[in-house]
């Protein structure tokens, strides 16, 4: 992929700076020891996903194990749907600085990448959805079955082995300027060693057992973040090549309903592209965004501020079926009189 350059920063949100001529992706490529680092992070939680369930339906799995899994899997999850996601990378609502804090640490102990390298990439992908400088496109190599077959295997994991190196200066100078987070998103690495040891140092006191903490270890730990894994980079290759278009955007991407409980809501990806700044991703009734009712509830309790919930007059406009109606937290302004 060719790099590119750009004199106006990434849209997101209301991202404002001075414009300024930088790379897009930066020359030098991933090191040897990068890629190994990132390919036992995929391999290993991975192993154990498969291991897994022979080990469940052989009694392996305690309920203190399923307690601390789900709990790690949430804090984790909703770190990287609110807080990278909608927050960091979107601006979808304002946050207290305690309630940023806790949602830059959250979305790190998913192991997905510092907080400042997962938003450059995401930005870059919202200004290039599907289009060559995408970082993470199925449709990379063509549209017939054998390049999808590959694009999606790039999409869904290959990517994170490509030399391009997205520009925090030219997609995050917001967050680069922000001591908190750019702090935080230096102390990537220490929030990896808490993620893989806390279930385990929690299972084992709880159970007062080395094996307490060896299954937290394997449930919480590795199980957890493979899934968690998986979860989020089906967002990147299956939501852009399956699933609905209920509104109209400029790229592939879909919405794929049996995937959006266990992504808090991210697998309403078409609408997200048609409006990346809504709060909501799932705004149609029925459609459950576990994300947004956090977000509802954070904003009742005075932790976020300026929350852009979706707005029924905007959307209506670029709806492809307009027989469904539009679900709570929806703003409904009152159309202006013509002339």
């Amino acid at each position: 992929m060719t790099t590119t350059t750009d004199a106006t920063p990434a849209p997101a949100g209301d991202l404002t700076s001075a414009a300024v001529t930088r790379p897009e992706i930066m020359p030098e490529p991933r090191s040897a020891f990068e890629r190994v680092l990132v390919a036992v992070f995929v391999a290993v939680p991975f192993l154990a996903l498969i291991a897994a369930v022979p080990l469940a339906w052989g009694r392996g799995l305690g309920w203190h194990d399923a307690v601390l899994a789900i709990a790690f899997y949430y804090i984790s999850g909703l770190g990287i749907s609110v807080g990278l996601h909608r927050y960091f990378t979107h601006g979808s609502f304002k946050a207290v600085r305690g309630f940023k804090i806790a949602l830059a640490v959250a979305g790190s102990l998913a192991i997905e990448g510092p907080v400042i390298t997962w938003v450059a990439d995401h930005r870059r992908h919202h200004k290039y959805s599907d289009k060559d400088g995408d970082p993470h496109s199925p449709w990379r190599f063509g549209s017939d079955w054998k390049a999808l077959s590959k694009g999606l295997a790039f999409a869904h994991v290959g990517w994170l082995f490509d030399g391009d190196v997205t520009s925090q200066e030219k997609f995050c100078p917001d967050w680069l300027a922000d001591s908190d987070v750019s702090r935080i998103s230096r102390w990537f690495p220490g929030l990896v060693i808490v993620s893989l040891l806390a279930p385990a140092l929690i299972g084992g006191l709880w159970s007062m057992s080395w094996q307490g903490a060896v299954t937290a270890f394997f449930w919480a730990t590795l199980v957890r973040i493979a899934f968690l894994h998986h979860i989020t980079w089906s967002i990147n290759s299956i939501c852009h090549t399956f699933g609905k278009e209920e509104f109209e955007v400029r790229d592939k991407s879909r919405n794929v309903s049996w995937l959006a409980i266990l992504s808090f809501g991210e697998s309403w990806h078409n609408l997200h592209h048609a409006d990346p700044t809504c709060a909501r991703h799932g705004v149609l009734k029925g459609q459950i965004d576990i994300a947004a009712r956090t977000i509802w509830l954070a904003e009742r309790l005075g932790w976020v501020s300026d929350v852009r919930w979706p707005d029924a007059a905007r959307l209506t406009a670029k709806e492809v079926d307009e027989t469904r109606k539009f679900g709570s937290m929806t703003r409904r302004t009152a159309a202006k009189p013509a002339g």
